[in-house]
């Protein structure tokens, strides 16, 4: 979700430097590189250690982090390039549709307000599974859920630990880098945007693991 349908890393950007300015000091650029695509609880790790201070309450900034992300997503999210179109043609083709995401279900509740209920058979968030990316349990649950075999489905991801829970899952994978680069991985197919991409791509792209 965030950074492959909706431009919300910038608005985790925004919602992070609040925090650490909060507490007092400013979060690094590394940092926040190393926040992307991870859980709640290692976002909170990693700020801990970067601001240098251990003992910080990290249910006290968990829940203050959520309350300012989900006021960022009321006032809107923005579609990536091709994004918007590419789900509305998978749709429309008939194709079973999972939103796999490291976010909690409070935020992903707002942020399909614009991404569209309806767009999706199922939704897996990252505060419900046991194990969440870059282990492969959130993608084997979501096609367990669709009733389809891992094997026959594509992700679409940005980040690295989402890179790496789909290929570990057993998926094909595109994936579109925004806020992180990605060297070339065997198995993963990469593009600059999801400009240009439709069903009929989706599908070379199974084809081509034959």
């Amino acid at each position: 979700m965030d950074g492959t349908l909706v431009d919300s890393e910038k608005v985790w950007d925004v919602a992070l430097i609040e925090l650490a300015r909060l507490a007092g000091g400013e979060l690094s650029r590394s940092a926040r590189h190393a926040m992307v695509g991870t859980t709640m609880t290692r976002t909170m790790q990693l700020l801990r250690d970067d601001l240098g201070q251990p003992d910080r309450d990290e249910a006290a900034d968990v829940a203050w982090l959520t309350g300012r992300v989900f006021e960022l997503f009321t006032d809107g999210l923005v579609w990536r390039p091709g994004a918007w179109e590419l789900l509305c043609a998978v749709r429309a083709a008939g194709v079973p549709t999972a939103l796999v995401t490291s976010t909690g279900r409070k935020l992903v509740e707002v942020a399909l307000d614009t991404l569209g209920r309806a767009n999706f058979d199922v939704v897996v968030c990252g505060d419900e599974v046991e194990r969440p990316k870059p282990d492969p349990e959130p993608y084997r649950t979501a096609a367990r859920l669709l009733g389809v075999p891992i094997a026959a489905c594509v992700a679409v991801e940005d980040s690295p630990a989402g890179v790496s829970s789909a290929l570990a899952a057993g998926a094909a994978v595109l994936a579109v880098p925004v806020e992180l680069e990605l060297p070339p991985i065997d198995g993963v197919h990469l593009r600059e945007s999801l400009e240009g991409v439709d069903p009929a791509y989706l599908a070379a792209l199974l084809r081509d693991r034959c």
